[in-house]
């Protein structure tokens, strides 16, 4: 098990960012939360959790203790798996999750895309007692990323790409999520567009 990595930021994408630790450059999948505290050639600490399948091993990074617990809490819950548990939290702060669990607020866990209400209803009846109370996690630190200009949606369609939805959809809700805050980074871009393909708007 990797549970923490150290070291020099070399790349930094969307979902994802690449760490030069030991020698070795490690691909780990960020929520954007914890993208938005890194910077490209600074050194960066997250602590991590690998996931091993059949046919790939994926590094999954985060900012803070809590969110990792959270990240491996919701895989608990029948047909979640570690992609979308990263969705929940790209969507979703670790205290609105909590207090939509503790409130039986089925709307709020289905904004995220690929929670309907079946699985929204099992999150509230299997995280009840796992999840006692909301527990706010402060942002990272960092300064924004540029406006949503074209590139900065390239990106963005991409991600959305890389969580399994179709490229059209992608475009859609990208081009929509950037209609309505055209000044947003890629973080925040990315969080709209996730919670527009999760209420279908």
């Amino acid at each position: 098990m990797i549970a923490m990595i150290r070291g020099e930021v070399l790349e930094i994408g969307l979902d994802h960012a690449v760490v030069d630790a030991a020698g070795l450059g490690y691909q780990v999948n960020l929520t954007p939360a914890a993208l938005s505290g890194l910077r490209r050639g600074e050194q960066c600490r997250l602590l991590t959790t690998l996931v091993v399948r059949e046919d790939a091993m994926t590094l999954y990074g985060f900012a803070d203790p809590d969110s990792r617990e959270l990240f491996t809490v919701l895989q608990s819950v029948s047909g979640i798996g570690p992609r979308l548990s990263m969705a929940i939290l790209a969507v979703l702060e670790p205290d609105e999750i909590g207090r939509a669990i503790a409130e039986e607020d089925l709307k709020t866990l289905q904004r995220v895309p690929g929670i309907g209400k079946r699985t929204a209803e099992r999150m509230v009846v299997e995280l009840r007692d796992k999840i006692a109370a909301p527990t706010a996690v402060p942002a990272a630190a960092g300064t924004a990323a540029a406006p949503a200009d074209d590139g900065v949606r390239v990106q963005v369609v991409a991600g959305l790409v890389g969580l399994g939805f179709a490229e059209k959809a992608a475009e859609k809700a990208t081009a929509a999520a950037a209609a309505e805050a055209p000044d947003a980074d890629a973080a925040t871009l990315l969080r709209t567009a996730l919670s527009m393909l999760g209420t279908g708007r």
